[in-house]
C-alpha cells in the first residue's frame, strides 16, 4: 500500500532547515521525498499542508524492554506513541530485560527491584530469544541494551563482594556475547544493586568490551545529589560529582561512547554542581573520550519512599525502631541530609502506597502531616510501614527550568523519558508530554532551534546508537514518521496528563496515531526489534 503525504514542512532529522513537499510510503518504507509527487502514485492522500513533518521520535533513554514482553503491551506504550515516539533505546539503568542464561539460579533478582517477569509472555535471557519474541509482537521498535546488573546478578544474585574470576569471566561473556548478537551497547546502574557493588576494575572490564565493539556505554551514576547514600562522607567534595570522577577513571585513554543518564541534580544544593559537570563532560571530550548525557522535560523525578531512610533503619526489628535513641538519631541524620540536600518533606509527594492507600496519593508527606496532626517525621515512617518501605514517591527538585534550557542548546545532549507506566497510583509526567514540551520550549525560544532540537531526538540518537535506517526522512529509511502542529505546540497548556500538538504517528509505515486516536489493530504489532 502507497500513502503520500501532501505539502508539508519538512524536517528530515538531520538539524538542517525544513522544506516544503511531499513524502511518498509505500509498505513500510520512504518511497519517495519530493514536490508535487503525483497523487494517482498513492492508495491513499493525506494533506498535511499546515503541519510539519518529522522522523519519528526516538526515545533515548527507556526501560520499556520490560513491557514489550507483557501479555497486553498496548496500554504501557500508548501514552508515549501520543507524543510522536516511535521508537525507544531500552535496558538501561543496569537492569536490562536480558542478561542471564537459562535456567539462572538468580532470576528473582532480574530487575532490580524495580522491574518484575509479571504477566509477561516469557523470561528472555539473551539478546536472540527477546528479539524474536518482540519483533512484529510488539507496539514501537525496541534496541535494547545489555544491563551490568543484569549480568552480575546472573552469577552472583545481590552478593555485596568482589566477584570471583570465574564470576566475572561468566558475568563478562554474557555481556560479550549480547554486544556480539545485536545489542545496542551496555548500561551500569551504580545505584542499584548489584551494580553498586562493583569496583572500578570491574567497571573498566565493561568498559573494554563497549570499545572492542564500538558501542555506547550509558550510565546511572553512583550519586544524583550533593549528597547520597553511596559516600560516607557528608561533607566535601559533591557526591555527584564524585559519581562523575569514577566514570573519568574508568574510561580516561579510551575513546568509549560514554553516555551520562538523566543529567539531574537533585536537591536545591545540587543545583550548583552544573557548571562543574559540564566542565568534566568538555574535558573528557577533549581527551578522547566520546562523552554525551541526556536529560528529561521535567522538573520532579520518581523514587522509592525509602530514598531518604537509612539502609540501617530498614533493616532493624519493629522492637528496635520503637527505642527513643534509634528515632533521635534518625531524625538527626535525616534533618541533616534534608538540609545539605536542599529539600524536605513538602518536596516528597506520594504516588503510591498500596490498596486501600489512595488517600495519601498526591499529596505531599508535610500534608498529610498536617491533615494526621502527625510530625513530618512520623508521618513519613508511617508511609513508609503502610508500603513495607516500597512505595513510590514523585519528588524534586531533580534540575530547574534554567538548567533544562541550558542543556536544550547543548550539541552533546539528547533527549529521553525515562519513563513507564504503572499498574497503580499518580504517574511519572514523562509518560504524557515530555516530548512535546521539548518541542514548545524551542518554538518559544528558550531551548535551542527546532531543527537542531529534532535532531537530537531523532538522527543524532539513532547515529550515537547505531540504528540504520531510522532516525531520518530520507527515500529507502523506514517510514516512522511524526506530524505535528507547531502552532498548537507553541500555544498548548502543558503538564495536563495527555500529549499536545501531535497529529499522526506512524511506525513501519503504518498509521497507528490519528485525529487523537490510536489504532489498536495497527499498533500490536507495528513495532520492530533494532539489532545493532
Amino acid at each position: 500500500m502507497k500513502v503520500l503525504l501532501k505539502a508539508g514542512k519538512l524536517y528530515d532529522g538531520s538539524g538542517s532547515d525544513p522544506v516544503m513537499g511531499d513524502v511518498l510510503i509505500e509498505d513500510d518504507k520512504i518511497l519517495e521525498i519530493g514536490l508535487d509527487i503525483d497523487e494517482k502514485r498513492a492508495d491513499k492522500v493525506i494533506d498535511v499542508r499546515g503541519k510539519s513533518v518529522a522522523p519519528g521520535f526516538i526515545d533515548e533513554h527507556s526501560h520499556n524492554d520490560w513491557f514489550a514482553i507483557k501479555k497486553d503491551p498496548l496500554p504501557y506504550f500508548e501514552p508515549f506513541i501520543r507524543q510522536g515516539i516511535t521508537t525507544f533505546i531500552t535496558g538501561n539503568c543496569g537492569v536490562s530485560e536480558i542478561g542471564f542464561e537459562k535456567d539462572c539460579e538468580y532470576i528473582d533478582k532480574m530487575g532490580g527491584g524495580l522491574f518484575f517477569f509479571k504477566d509477561t509472555t516469557g523470561e528472555y535471557g539473551n539478546i536472540g530469544d527477546f528479539f524474536e519474541a518482540i519483533d512484529n509482537n510488539c507496539p514501537a521498535n525496541i534496541a535494547e541494551l545489555v544491563g551490568h546488573c543484569s549480568a552480575r546478578a546472573a552469577v552472583s544474585g545481590f552478593s555485596n563482594r568482589k566477584l570471583t574470576s570465574e564470576e566475572e569471566e561468566k558475568m563478562l561473556a554474557i555481556i560479550e556475547d549480547n554486544l556480539k548478537n545485536g545489542a545496542a551497547g551496555v548500561s551500569l546502574g551504580l545505584m542499584y544493586e548489584p551494580g553498586l557493588y562493583a569496583d572500578k576494575d570491574e567497571l573498566r572490564k565493561v568498559v573494554e568490551l563497549c570499545v572492542k565493539y564500538d558501542k555506547p556505554l550509558t550510565v546511572h551514576p553512583r550519586a544524583n545529589s550533593a549528597v547520597s547514600m553511596a559516600y560516607p562522607e557528608l561533607l566535601g567534595r559533591s557526591h555527584i560529582l564524585r559519581a562523575v570522577d569514577e566514570l573519568v577513571d574508568i574510561s580516561k585513554g579510551t575513546d568509549l561512547k560514554l553516555q551520562y543518564s538523566h543529567a539531574i541534580f537533585v536537591g536545591r544544593r545540587s543545583l550548583k554542581d552544573q557548571p562543574e559537570f559540564l566542565s568534566i563532560m568538555e574535558k573528557l571530550r577533549a581527551e578522547g573520550v566520546r562523552a554525551q548525557f541526556d536529560i528529561y522535560n521535567e522538573l520532579k523525578g520518581v523514587s522509592v519512599i525509602t530514598v531518604i531512610l537509612p539502609t540501617w533503619y530498614q533493616g532493624m526489628s519493629e522492637e528496635e525502631r520503637k527505642k527513643p535513641l534509634t528515632k533521635l538519631k534518625l531524625r538527626l541524620l535525616i534533618k541533616a541530609t534534608s538540609l545539605l540536600l536542599g529539600f524536605g518533606y513538602d518536596d516528597i509527594e506520594v504516588a503510591y502506597i498500596g490498596p486501600g492507600y489512595e488517600k495519601y496519593e498526591g499529596k505531599t508527606v508535610h500534608q498529610l502531616a498536617k491533615e494526621y496532626k502527625k510530625s513530618d517525621l512520623d508521618m513519613y515512617l508511617q508511609l513508609c510501614k503502610e508500603s513495607n518501605f516500597q512505595g513510590r514517591v514523585n519528588m524534586g527538585p531533580y534540575t530547574t527550568e534554567e538548567i533544562i534550557h541550558d542543556f536544550e542548546k547543548n550539541e552533546h545532549c539528547l533527549y529521553m523519558t525515562d519513563a513507564w507506566v504503572e499498574e497503580h497510583g499518580i504517574q511519572n509526567p514523562a509518560i504524557y508530554d515530555c516530548f512535546p514540551k521539548f518541542l514548545q520550549d524551542s518554538l518559544k525560544g528558550e531551548g535551542d532551534t527546532l531543527p537542531r532540537t529534532i535532531n537530537r531526538m531523532t538522527g543524532a540518537t539513532a547515529d550515537r546508537f547505531m540504528i540504520k535506517n531510522r532516525g531520518y526522512l530520507k527515500t529507502g529509511y523506514f517510514a516512522d514518521i511524526t506530524v505535528f502542529d507547531e502552532e498548537v505546540l507553541k500555544n498548548s497548556e502543558r503538564d495536563r496528563t495527555c500529549s499536545f500538538g501531535i497529529d499522526r504517528v506512524f511506525i513501519n509505515g503504518k498509521e497507528v496515531f490519528a485525529n487523537e486516536k490510536i489504532d489498536k489493530d495497527l499498533l500490536r504489532n507495528a513495532g520492530r526489534a533494532i539489532r545493532v
